[in-house]
């Protein structure tokens, strides 16, 4: 994830945490002392709360912590909760070479979950775009979405978030569509908040023929 590797193992860990019960014994150890303090913080949070008290704002026990807001979201403490935007209108299907891509799905949260416990949170907000795509030629058609990227009204651009994806996405990203294949696809970016406030937000998707845009806002 973006500017997030240093927390990653703090914030993978929690949410297993709270999944698996808080269960000491099949917690993994992770190098670095400020880890363990982080941690072993968030159990006694864990357990508090567990225990009918109130979440702490923060939490408090690990406030002053670098790990602890990260941490804090991976635990699904004081998490805001994951939000689904509305679709434009008008929402056409649009093609990149024979394949028809229309959207159908848009969220954004802090944390994406895999199978089992494995989930990827971040800071910034994982957006989740789910496209319908049908192969509408005769032939098989080969694309590679490794290149989607979003892209805002002043061209800044995101890339697809690999962590998450690899969790929570479509995978592998290079693929055959059949002849008259209909699939559902998930791609997976992370963006700051304000990103998402911008109306001019599209998708761009590169085919051979050239690229396809979808208007997000």
């Amino acid at each position: 994830m973006n500017n997030h590797r240093a927390s990653a193992s703090v914030a993978l860990l929690a949410a297993v945490l709270f999944l698996g019960g808080c269960k000491e014994e099949s917690v993994p150890e992770y190098p670095g002392a400020g880890d363990d303090r982080t941690l072993q913080k968030l159990r006694q949070e864990v357990d508090r709360v567990n225990q009918g008290g109130r979440p702490s704002q923060g939490p408090e026990a690990t406030r002053g912590d670098p790990n602890a807001n990260l941490a804090g979201l991976a635990a699904g403490i004081n998490a805001p909760t994951e939000r689904t935007w509305e679709l434009p209108s008008p929402n056409e299907a649009v093609r990149v070479d024979a394949l028809s891509v229309k959207l159908t799905g848009l969220e954004s949260s802090h944390s994406v979950k895999g199978s089992g416990k494995v989930s990827v949170t971040s800071e910034d907000l994982f957006f989740r775009v789910q496209l319908a795509t049908h192969n509408a030629g005769s032939t098989p058609l080969t694309l590679d979405l490794d290149g989607a990227k979003l892209v805002g009204a002043e061209g800044q651009s995101h890339v697809v978030a690999r962590d998450a994806q690899a969790v929570a996405g479509t995978r592998p990203l290079r693929r055959t569509w059949a002849p008259d294949e209909r699939t559902d696809v998930v791609l997976l970016f992370e963006l700051p908040p304000e990103a998402l406030r911008d109306d001019g937000l599209h998708l761009l998707l590169q085919g051979s023929g050239g690229d396809a845009r979808i208007p997000l806002k």
